[in-house]
């Protein structure tokens, strides 16, 4: 098995990511990164795990507004977006299970036509944005219905947080699948899956819950477990 995972920017935080999908079992975790120039790869893949980082550039959600509040001080990173947009897109190509973290939330939101909150500004900002590299933890209220309600067996949770952006529209064909207390959407799902490959889409990090001692939480184990076994059955049903 092979699960093709975007490069976040960071190798300590890409480490996070392969040892969480890895586990004990026997899978092959491709680095894809603009630095590889390897998009086209993931059409050797049987699942795509899109990861955090920097803030997609406005363009790409039909802002012109890049000087928000909270901006990069370092500006963007469109070859990154770039070429993620085109990893997406073969994946869906190629009827792969996709899991999309943070950044990679965002990003499919913006992919299919939805937008975002370019900043959750001051006040939510302390509860959701991440200070001195640490993440914040927070409620989070799962819509009942949902793949995600279906798949955790949970209500009510709690998960880490580390982001100044938010989904403001989602995308048409999508639907929200949980909320913080506060309102914000922390997780979208395929308003109707039956026809299409796998995708749960969420904002917090399930890689790096293990900080918190709930790595083997509903909210990070089972969803890793969920999408290790779409992809099996999706291996399965190719052969």
């Amino acid at each position: 098995m092979k699960i093709g995972l975007t490069y976040t920017g960071s190798q300590e935080k890409h480490e996070n990511y392969v040892r969480w999908l890895k586990r004990n079992e026997n899978i092959e975790v491709l680095k894809l990164s603009v630095e590889n120039k390897n998009a086209g790869e993931i059409e050797n893949c049987d699942g795509l795990l899109l990861s955090g980082g920097r803030d997609i550039h406005p363009k790409y959600y039909g802002s012109g507004n890049s000087n928000y509040r909270n901006a990069p001080q370092d500006g963007f990173d469109e070859n990154r977006d770039e070429f993620e947009i085109s990893v997406f897109k073969r994946s869906q190509k190629s009827d792969l299970p996709v899991l999309a973290v943070c950044r990679g939330l965002q990003l499919v939101n913006c992919i299919l036509g939805g937008n975002l909150k370019q900043d959750l500004g001051r006040a939510l900002n302390l509860i959701h944005r991440a200070e001195n590299g640490n993440d914040k933890a927070h409620g989070l209220n799962i819509e009942s219905g949902t793949q995600l309600g279906e798949l955790t067996n949970n209500r009510r949770v709690v998960v880490n947080s580390a982001h100044h952006q938010s989904i403001k529209r989602p995308a048409s064909g999508l639907r929200v699948n949980c909320v913080s207390d506060d309102g914000t959407i922390e997780g979208l799902e395929w308003a109707d899956g039956s026809t299409k490959p796998f995708l749960i889409c969420i904002q917090w990090h399930p890689e790096r819950m293990f900080k918190f001692d709930l790595e083997n939480s509903a909210m990070s184990a089972t969803i890793r477990n969920k999408f290790i076994e779409e992809i099996k059955k999706t291996r399965a049903n190719k052969k």
